[in-house]
């Protein structure tokens, strides 16, 4: 069930999440799980998610408002990461629609704190006009996996019940 594995999460798998996938109104036991895990220290993410997250007004920033332990400040360690990250890979962020500012971060986080990077985007291949966090992460052998696989990982199973007829 990844015991000693953390994860570092993309901002994808918090807005896709909570506005698609495991809504509040439909999942409400993957967040707490997702919760506790935070808690707990296993999931994270950079401030830098937190911030993409509160572009948004859905409600999510309201249910990260009492929750910083889900978010790591950063380091010097994880800047020098960041840097030679961008150095290599400037096309990662979409610095004109002000896209996947976030990304680097991830990546950078997730190197430094040997973690599993999770997110959402699949690899763009090399004829994309775009580079993704999995294209990166696969360069800089940074283990990456999606949302269905981190919950195989961390032994969350979803369950279905009637609750009006």
């Amino acid at each position: 069930m990844g015991e000693d594995k953390n994860y570092c999460l993309d901002a994808n798998i918090f807005i896709e999440g909570w506005n698609k996938y495991y809504s509040m109104e439909l999942s409400t036991g993957y967040w707490e799980i997702l919760d506790s895990f935070a808690q707990n220290g296993r999931v994270f993410s950079p401030i830098e998610v937190k911030r993409e997250i509160l572009r948004l007004d859905d409600g999510l920033t309201d249910w990260l408002k009492d929750k910083p332990y889900f978010f790591r400040e950063i380091t010097i360690e994880v800047q020098e990461e960041l840097r030679r990250i961008m150095a290599t890979y400037p096309r990662l962020v979409d610095s004109i629609k002000q896209r996947s500012i976030a990304d680097p971060w991830v990546i950078a986080l997730a190197k430094t704190e040997n973690s599993i990077v999770v997110t959402k985007e699949t690899p763009g291949g090399r004829n994309s006009r775009r580079i993704k966090i999995p294209d990166v992460c696969n360069e800089l052998g940074v283990p990456w996996i999606d949302d269905f696989q981190f919950a195989r990982e961390l032994g969350i199973h979803f369950t279905a019940q009637l609750t009006t007829l």
